[in-house]
């Protein structure tokens, strides 16, 4: 890992900026204000140095500013990461794909903080998971496990909100095994 990517997964990895960038996640936009009543732990000063720095390091981007009698606030949202193609993937460099994956995860820890700080939770009960496993696949095999992961996930995705159903995320992440390097 380069020290660029190593600084910016620091900076990322800091409590309080933590805290900012899930409070931002699915799209949310916020002024200082809002983050502040997030945050209620964090004085305004130190949330301030925050928030320039996560602006900085190109993490949130200022969505809004709205005048307000003489000054104008600052309304800030997650820097979007969107991939149209697979071209467009192929031509990321790798600072790029680590930073999408470190939005990735840091989306889902916030989902899996949400979900803790409920209060009445029952992994068993509430149905949560989440493991490793290694698979050893052939591509044509890995291939068909991807499809048909696919198919599930988009046919329960098409279920319509009802009283016996609860929403849950479902997240997946497919990595092959790195070559062993001799030492």
């Amino acid at each position: 890992m380069n020290r660029m990517q190593n600084s910016k997964i620091k900076l990322i990895l800091h409590p309080v900026r933590m805290r900012i960038t899930q409070s931002l996640m699915n799209g949310k936009q916020l002024n200082v204000q809002q983050i502040a009543e997030r945050l209620k732990d964090v004085p305004q000063a130190t949330l301030y140095r925050h928030l320039n720095k996560l602006h900085d390091a190109n993490v949130i981007e200022v969505v809004q500013e709205n005048q307000i009698r003489g000054t104008v606030e600052k309304v800030y949202g997650l820097k979007e990461h969107t991939i149209s193609s697979n071209e467009e993937l192929k031509s990321l460099t790798k600072d790029q794909h680590l930073e999408l994956f470190l939005t990735y995860t840091t989306q889902l820890l916030g989902l899996y903080e949400s979900y803790l700080n409920k209060g009445d939770v029952d992994l068993v009960r509430d149905g949560v998971s989440y493991r490793v496993a290694n698979l050893y696949l052939s591509d044509d095999e890995n291939l068909e496990l991807v499809r048909t992961i696919a198919t599930s996930i988009q046919k329960a995705m098409e279920n319509k909100p009802s009283p016996e159903r609860k929403a849950r995320y479902f997240a997946n992440i497919v990595i092959p095994e790195s070559p062993k390097r001799s030492v």
